[in-house]
């Protein structure tokens, strides 16, 4: 096709979730146990693309890497965004660089490592499909011997490990360095194996060109928070001026567009000066969005402690958002820990403009100022810090168990702390079944079965966003069949301690031999099952 610079991504990446980013988390399984159909027809489907093979819509990191290029004075002749299945149809003699963003290449990232930890170990899909991808680029590699970067929020993971045809590894934002990476790379010049890149201002920071999947804006960079478990840090927090955002709206919804996700590490935080909300940036932004003819406005993630001190801002926010009892969001928010002790030493600015000691009652009160606005928090937890012990996970219990006690609507996932590359617990060991605290199998359990709970209380608010009516009907119904069973499976974990959790190696629903054994071994279980 003549592109100097091809830019992708792995199909656990490269895909709008059937229209719904919670599907996404199914990737986050052993792929043994969810069949590839499912995968690419429901959880993970192809993007469409034009003649050219470029991509329809993208991967919001990779218009961004796109625009950069652009603006640094590369043309849309030289720069391609392409789907994952259709590479091997582009790359060719005049393929300089390959650029892939990686978001969780080797399964390591906390939900990935916690569900194939549970579940009997092995590779996701997430890793699964990276590992394809790595197949396709390496033999395309060998006969075209073009350079291959890997960036992105998984780029960390390859510090442990760098497969041979990763030329470099490009850790950090891109906007500055990885246009002068790709003109050192076209002119000749060696491929260093890392590269950390310098993090630009909002004033340098174009906006996207072409589409982002599920119409995705950024409106916030970083967190000035500065936990240790986290791979976003204080300095790179800013607000992405809202000219700017208003330009990456309108590319979407000329598109077809009528909903826009924002993206930000916490909403709340839009405008703000030294964690204070900013009640009259968010509103205004919020509103000149919607004026520009959006339905909806959702958000990933926002904080406990500015919810609490600003419910009015929330309360406004839903409104001009369009949010309603079957239409609400539902965003990750970190819960941690309820133990005073982890909260000083690893999170103490998680609770300001409050402290450790409040961190209870800022969470209920947030939580209903949330409910109250059709706002359902998917709660995080990070467990098996090498001091915590079974007093600090008892006092995290005692925490999920205010929030069940007061009926609140909610999801708690409790997550073994990862050391990612990035952060201040790096050299932290990775955790396993036997070395976690005890309590944590009942922590967990009242937590998924809290879960469960709130799941079937919101199934029409969580496949509202399927566009396909068929799709959505499968997912209800297999939503229902799994979770059948699988509160019995969370008391086994806490039963043994998670020792259960090795049974699930023996399902495998990705070949013939494996599925005949799954059958038999599904079926040796339920009979167990109602022994009990």
């Amino acid at each position: 096709m003549g592109y100097k610079i091809i830019l992708t991504a792995d199909q656990g990446s490269f895909t709008d979730y059937s229209g719904d980013s919670v599907l996404g988390y199914v990737a986050c399984m052993p792929y043994r146990l969810i069949p590839r159909l499912f995968m690419e027809k429901f959880f993970t489907p192809k993007i469409k693309y034009y003649d050219d093979y470029r991509a329809y819509i993208a991967p919001y990191p990779l218009r961004k890497i796109e625009s950069s290029l652009l603006h640094h004075g590369y043309t849309e002749d030289d720069v391609a965004v392409i789907p994952p299945h259709v590479i091997k149809k582009v790359v060719d003699n005049h393929t300089r660089v390959l650029g892939i963003s990686a978001h969780d290449p080797f399964g390591l990232n906390p939900v990935s490592y916690k569900l194939s930890m549970l579940f009997g170990g092995g590779q996701t899909w997430t890793a699964k499909f990276f590992e394809e991808l790595g197949e396709a680029v390496s033999s395309l590699k060998k006969k075209y011997n073009f350079k291959v970067i890997v960036g992105g929020p998984g780029a960390w993971e390859m510090q442990r490990y760098k497969p041979d045809w990763v030329d470099t590894v490009f850790l950090g934002h891109a906007e500055l360095d990885f246009p002068i990476l790709v003109d050192k790379i076209i002119k000749g010049d060696n491929s260093p194996s890392f590269v950390i890149g310098k993090d630009p201002k909002a004033d340098q920071i174009p906006p996207i060109i072409h589409p982002a999947r599920l119409g995705e804006v950024q409106i916030t960079r970083g967190c000035p928070r500065g936990c240790w478990f986290c791979s976003i840090t204080p300095e790179t927090f800013l607000s992405i001026p809202i000219e700017t955002i208003k330009k990456e709206v309108a590319i979407n919804l000329s598109t077809g567009f009528k909903n826009i996700e924002f993206i930000t590490d916490d909403v709340m935080l839009y405008g703000s000066n030294k964690l204070k909300v900013n009640h009259d940036a968010l509103v205004r932004l919020f509103t000149e969005i919607r004026k520009m003819g959006v339905n909806k406005i959702s958000w990933p993630h926002i904080s406990s402690p500015p919810v609490k001190e600003s419910p009015k801002t929330v309360k406004a926010i839903s409104e001009i958002a369009n949010y309603s009892e079957d239409n609400g969001n539902a965003p990750v928010v970190g819960l941690e820990t309820g133990s005073e002790k982890i909260f000083n030493k690893y999170m103490h600015a998680k609770a300001f403009p409050w402290t450790a000691k409040d961190w209870k009652n800022v969470t209920i009160d947030a939580t209903t100022i949330m409910n109250e606005s059709y706002i359902y928090p998917c709660y995080t937890m990070t467990i098996g810090y090498p001091e915590e012990t079974d007093e600090d996970v008892k006092q995290s219990i005692d925490l999920v168990q205010s929030i069940i006690d007061h009926d609140l609507i909610a999801w708690i996932f409790p997550l073994p702390v990862i050391p990612m590359g990035t952060t201040r617990i790096k050299k932290n060991p990775f955790p396993v079944i036997k070395g976690l605290p005890s309590l944590y199998w009942d922590l967990l359990y009242i937590s998924w079965k809290y879960s469960l709970k709130t799941t079937r209380r919101l199934i029409p608010t969580l496949t509202k966003g399927l566009k396909n009516a068929m799709i959505s009907k499968v997912v209800r119904l297999m939503i229902d069949k799994i979770f059948d069973n699988i509160e019995w499976v969370f008391y086994e974990l806490k039963k043994t301690k998670g020792i259960y959790s090795f049974n699930f190696s023996n399902i495998n629903l990705n070949n013939t031999l494996g599925v005949i054994k799954s059958i038999y071994w599904l079926f040796k279980i339920s009979a167990i099952k109602r022994l009990n």
